[in-house]
């Protein structure tokens, strides 16, 4: 091979990497909730705050990550990102009680996003045109091996030795991903952009941008439909009639290995056909296997799931494309303002699931999540008119 087809190889598999490594720790704790449940008394919407304390933080941190991924560069954001995420996982082997933890998780939401918005924003300047599409999906590629990952190492660790072992194995996933981000190349097309004028600028360009506003609406929704399905299912797996311990509920989340598949498929498909058409395919999949979770059967019920996953993670390639093509300039604090709205989606489902759970059981979160997959397919065909479909 020449060099540059060695390039082409390798930094999608190092994309896809960084994408694993960071997303081991956004969603582990779920396989643990039914036993971070039993340990510390709590509801479903109590111990469904240590998923959605992250959210939150990663919400709150991503626009000011985009400031600052625009003013220092996206390369050395995502390296010290990583290096830091590795404290907080640290300090949570060490929790007491569920408010400890909750905080823990917080803090290390604050630093998830250095690598998110600023990798998002590298690769929509440093990658060739060409290969732009295959490096996205190569990225959003690793964050679903890593979101199953995290859940079923978790879970396994948990079923062995205890939960405050599964936060050891992401301390060290971190320094990993602190390792790997060096090899990232050095920044060719990034011009900093650090003056307060200019990013008050680039803000009130952003919020008259429709098609980007509708971007944040649907990530808000994609990941409501997400959060919501997976914190519940964890609970309603543990209970009757199926009882399953934590090293099963976490080898349920391998139908995100589905999306390795899937997620690179849509590539030539955003390519060719742009956004609104991968996002109203996504919306279908997901309504119809979300539906067919209704059924008792464990296979009906894993096949559902399945199919409502693979469609998220449609949806969110599909989503993360139309940022890039709705915005020219300031691109990490476009991405930084989709993260804001997509991770307030999961914070907000977080405790709201949890309720309707408590309220309705499983049929009820299902239909809360269909409608706000439905509601995502609206918003996105009505608002991605003027999105660049190539």
């Amino acid at each position: 091979m020449t060099d540059t087809q060695n390039a082409a190889v390798y930094r999608p598999l190092l994309f896809a990497a960084l994408g694993t490594l960071v997303f081991l720790n956004v969603y582990a704790p779920q396989s643990l909730l039914p036993l971070l449940a039993r340990e510390f008394h709590a509801g479903a919407a109590q111990v469904g705050a240590v998923i959605g304390a992250t959210m939150l933080a990663m919400a709150l941190a991503s626009p000011l990550v985009g400031v600052l991924a625009d003013a220092v560069g996206r390369r050395r954001t995502v390296i010290w990102a990583f290096a830091l995420l590795s404290l907080p996982a640290v300090l949570a082997v060490f929790a007491h009680n569920l408010p400890w933890l909750t905080a823990v998780r917080f803090l290390q939401g604050l630093f998830i996003p250095g690598v998110m918005v600023a990798l998002n924003a590298y690769v929509a300047e440093e990658v060739p045109l060409t290969g732009r599409a295959r490096a996205l999906t190569s990225y959003v590629t690793g964050t679903v091996l890593g979101g199953f990952l995290g859940r079923f190492l978790a879970g396994l660790v948990a079923h062995w030795s205890s939960w405050h072992g599964a936060f050891w194995m992401l301390a060290l996933s971190s320094l990993a991903g602190f390792f790997l981000a060096r090899q990232l190349p050095q920044e060719h097309a990034f011009y900093p952009s650090s003056s307060p004028r200019a990013i008050l600028g680039h803000l009130q360009d952003h919020g008259r941008n429709r098609g980007l506003l509708a971007t944040c609406g649907v990530g808000f929704l994609i990941l409501f439909t997400l959060v919501g399905v997976f914190n519940t299912l964890t609970l309603r797996l543990a209970d009757a009639p199926y009882h399953l311990n934590t090293a099963q509920t976490g080898l349920m989340f391998a139908v995100y290995l589905l999306g390795v598949v899937v997620t690179p498929s849509a590539g030539p498909l955003l390519a060719a056909r742009g956004p609104r058409v991968a996002l109203l395919s996504a919306v279908t999949a997901s309504v119809l296997g979300l539906l067919l979770t209704l059924a008792a059967p464990l296979p009906l019920v894993i096949a559902g799931v399945a199919a409502g996953a693979c469609g998220v993670f449609l949806s969110q390639s599909a989503a993360l494309a139309a940022v890039q093509r709705s915005v020219t300039q300031a691109r990490s604090l476009a991405t930084g303002l989709y993260h804001l709205a997509y991770y307030s989606g999961a914070a907000v489902s977080s405790v709201v699931s949890g309720h309707v759970y408590e309220a309705g059981g499983w049929p009820a979160v299902v239909w809360l999540v269909v409608g706000s997959m439905v509601l995502a397919g609206m918003i996105g065909t009505l608002g991605w008119r003027q999105v660049k479909s190539v």
